[in-house]
């Protein structure tokens, strides 16, 4: 009897020891990667600003700050400058509205609120329908306009933004999350164009049944 007590306490203490060291080195190898992961991410930030806003010379790094939407969400934002002169804003946006979860992007306005360009950061929407997000063919229609005109709305919901075939949803989520970076910009709160629309309730409702119909159910 006392040797298995004994043998069962020696286990205790070795599994201790090996969680211990375990999470030890877990903890060690988080230290190590957190620095070069957090300045990757940095990076692919500022690579994404050069693509959304006219050509600058100043550093961007320098010219970062924060906005913060209505709704009370920080975004940050670069200011391109060229000489002493604004050329552009790059802010990173993100929706919760995708059809598999958030979507992250970086739109470049003008000085006067026009949309330069957008690039996609990251998203989990269906191959081959929501990823065409990423495409000339569906982002291109959104450059160098202004959303104080421009209604950043699916045209099935009244606004200006053709969709992308069999993918409204994700079409949807585009548009929030450029409008989320264009309010924050001009502090102008719209209730027109709020995330989710009487109309685009109704829609979603009827949506919601036709997902099954196309791949991966991106309607």
């Amino acid at each position: 009897m006392a040797k298995k007590e004994s043998t069962f306490l020696n286990m205790l203490i070795t599994l201790l020891v090996i969680t211990l060291v375990s999470a030890t080195a877990l903890g060690y190898v988080y230290e190590l990667t957190k620095e070069p992961i957090e300045l990757a991410k940095q990076n692919k930030n500022l690579e994404a600003v050069k693509q959304v806003v006219p050509e600058f010379d100043n550093d961007l790094n320098e010219s970062k700050c924060q906005l913060t939407t209505d709704e009370g969400v920080t975004l940050d934002a670069y200011h391109a400058k060229m000489g002493d002169s604004i050329v552009g804003t790059a802010v990173k946006t993100f929706t919760n509205n995708g059809f598999s979860g958030e979507v992250w992007l970086m739109v470049g306005f003008t000085p006067d609120g026009s949309i330069y360009n957008i690039s996609v950061l990251e998203h989990q929407e269906t191959p081959g329908l929501g990823t065409k997000m990423s495409d000339p063919s569906f982002k291109d229609q959104f450059m160098n306009k202004n959303p104080e005109t421009f209604k950043l709305r699916v045209k099935k919901d009244g606004g200006d933004v053709d969709a992308i075939t069999a993918a409204t949803v994700s079409s949807r989520a585009f548009c929030d999350a450029v409008e989320r970076a264009h309010r924050a910009l001009t502090g102008c709160v719209d209730g027109t164009t709020s995330a989710t629309t009487s109309s685009q309730a109704s829609n979603d409702t009827e949506e919601q049944a036709d997902k099954t119909l196309t791949e991966g159910g991106d309607k």
